[in-house]
């Protein structure tokens, strides 16, 4: 678990050591088997996983007042723990261009519903050479359909 300065000084040290550092980005909130697959085929598309949370005010803001479920410290820590994960970070504001601008990943990727070109970050990495990849969703997991299954009890 490292501060986004940290983070960014770890990933460029993987990458003068010549590995391809792959970033994603997103709330993580309630880790579920969904997660951990799409975590596994991103790191699968290079050598160092790097992954930013979003600040509990932004899950807030894009999920709901009652989101996040799993504070950012928690969030880290499970997602640290992790096999598939070389680092966990986090940013602010909703936007994580300014992190991976600092990071400067070689590989970008993001969930299925996401289209390349709508990526946030995905100019910024094709600019410096990097690649962007859009990775199938395990159908049927997320954790808005575990909260929602929840709160149906």
């Amino acid at each position: 678990m490292l501060a986004p300065a940290a983070a960014a000084k770890f990933c460029r040290r993987a990458s003068a050591g010549g590995r391809r550092v792959v970033f994603t980005n997103g709330c993580f909130d309630i880790l579920h088997p969904g997660h951990v697959t799409y975590l596994e085929a991103a790191r699968g598309k290079g050598d160092f996983l790097v992954v930013a949370l979003d600040s509990d005010a932004a899950v807030r803001e894009l999920k709901g007042p009652e989101r996040p479920i799993n504070n950012l410290k928690s969030r880290m820590q499970v997602l640290a723990a992790l096999e598939s994960v070389d680092a966990v970070t986090w940013f602010t504001g909703g936007n994580p261009i300014p992190i991976i601008s600092r990071i400067r990943p070689d590989i970008l990727v993001k969930g299925g519903d996401w289209k390349i070109s709508e990526i946030l970050g995905s100019k910024e990495v094709l600019s410096w050479g990097g690649r962007v990849y859009s990775l199938n969703f395990v159908a049927g997991k997320s954790t808005t359909n575990i909260v929602n299954k929840i709160r149906k009890r």
